[in-house]
Parts: structure tokens; sequence; C-alpha cells
């Protein structure tokens, strides 16, 4: 059986390595004084970020219409026998809800739909070990059968600047987000039961990022391969500084640079920093 695997613009896979596994992407966009733009395709990142510091208001974020799922399962029905979507958590959005729907109404192919329960580049790695598995030949159940077999292993913590974002987003509630603007605080946010909520206070920057790497060596000290992501919402050098650090106290661990493009920077906002880890899938 042909599996095609599909996941949505959030989860910042790089264009190169989707077309090296054949991951199909379906974006998300923003919403810009009226106008839509999808992710990846119709902004940079650069220009997003440009626009939003001179904006009062955040943009919107939407997740892709039902239509636009639909062309693309059809699409894919003419050269797979079923098709795997791998979309951000459907607690923070519609989209893994929005596939299940569009799968209902298109016959032509087997469509299932992953909850990934999390978002970036996490999110990413249950594409790639879903791509890998697609190239071996693997059942769709199968594939599903790993990826949420993974689910337990997977950890991602995340520093923001201002938590104002997520509080207009609808991601964070208000009193969750005055603690961060309260005594220079460094929030830690996690995902929980598929939501982002506060995992821990910390006083600066350099405290968050220890307290990040501290939680990471508790898996790493266990001497199971991890594999991870540094993620930035456009402040590459602080990521890169961080990244370099971090290799050189894991230098058994898989770790790479990773970003927070428009529709996940929208609600965590410029300078955020994230930290996401699995256990490397056996080969």
């Amino acid at each position: 059986m042909r599996t095609a695997i599909v996941t949505d613009s959030t989860s910042y896979i790089p264009k190169e390595l989707r077309e090296e596994l054949n991951i199909h992407m379906i974006p998300l966009s923003v919403i810009i004084d009226q106008k839509t733009y999808r992710e990846e395709l119709d902004m940079t990142e650069e220009e997003f970020y440009e626009r939003v510091r001179m904006m009062d208001e955040l943009p919107k974020t939407t997740q892709p219409p039902i239509g636009e799922f639909m062309k693309l399962y059809q699409r894919l029905s003419k050269e797979y026998d079923a098709v795997i979507g791998i979309y951000l958590s459907s607690g923070i959005s519609g989209t893994y809800q929005t596939s299940i729907a569009a799968g209902e109404l298109v016959k032509e192919i087997d469509v299932y739909s992953f909850d990934s329960e999390i978002s970036c580049m996490p999110q990413g790695f249950f594409a790639i070990r879903a791509a890998e598995l697609a190239r071996e030949g693997k059942e769709p159940e199968e594939i599903l059968n790993e990826l949420e077999a993974m689910k337990p292993s997977m950890r991602a913590y995340f520093i923001v600047d201002d938590l104002n974002h997520l509080k207009r987003g609808g991601r964070l509630n208000g009193a969750q987000a005055l603690i961060g603007g309260l005594l220079q605080v460094k929030p830690l946010l996690h995902f929980v039961d598929k939501v982002i909520v506060p995992f821990e206070k910390v006083r600066t920057s350099k405290k968050a990022l220890k307290r990040v790497a501290d939680l990471f060596a508790e898996d790493y000290e266990k001497g199971e391969p991890l594999k991870g992501s540094i993620i930035h919402a456009n402040c590459e050098e602080a990521a890169q500084r961080w990244l370099e650090e971090l290799q050189a106290r894991f230098p058994n661990a898989e770790l790479e640079l990773s970003h927070f493009g428009p529709v996940i920077g929208t609600h965590l906002g410029e300078g955020a920093l994230g930290f996401g880890w699995i256990k490397k899938a056996d080969k």
C-alpha cells in the first residue's frame, strides 16, 4: 500500500527535507489588515515580524479551509492508497478536526488524521518518522501505532518575552498572562493535555535556558538516544548560541536549529525560544 504523508505548515520542516522525504504540506495562514497570507508561501518570516512590530493589534491566525484539505486528498488519491495527516495540537487549532471532516467527504482515498498534541518541529518529528515508515512500505495502522508510541517521550518547553501575545490570541487566560508581567519573570511554558500552560516562573533568560537544559539532562542521562530542536522566533543568533552550548554539554544528542513561523510566532511573540526533543526511533 502506498501511503502519503501530509503535515501542516506549523511543523516548520524545511522545504528541502519535505521534498526529500516526500512530505506534503498544507499551510495555515495569518490575517493582516484583512488580507490572508499563507504561511511559507505568501510572506517571509522577516517580513512578518517586521510588520507585526508596527501593528497595534496582533494578526489573526486561521486554519486551512476544508476545501483545501479535500483538494489535496483528492489529488493524492491519484498516486496513493491512503494518506496520514499529522497536525498541530487540537487544543490550539481546529486543523486536525477539519482534516477528519474532509476525510469523511473524500471517498477516493483512505484518510487517517493524527493529532500530534504539540506543534512546531516536535510535530515535525512525527511527520518525519511517518515518512520514513511509509517509505518502508508500512501499513497506515502500523505507522499510526508507532506515532502514538512516540508521544510519551516527547518534550517541549517555550520561553517567551511577553505572555500577552498568548492571552490576546486566546491561548492563555488573563491570570496566567499576568504572571509573566510581574517582577520581570521569564515564564516557561509547555503542552499539557494538548494546550499551552505555564510550567515554571524563572527570573532571567539565562536561568530559563539553564532550567530547560537541565530538564533535557534528565532524559539524556538515561542513556537513550535523543534528537531535539532549538526553535526561535526571529532571534537566530540567540538560538545558535544556545544550540552550541547544548551541543557542548550533550555531545551524543542529535540537535538542530528550527524556527517559529508567522502562525506560531503570532502567539508566542518575537524573541521566543523553544526546545523540543524526543527519543530517537529504533531503526
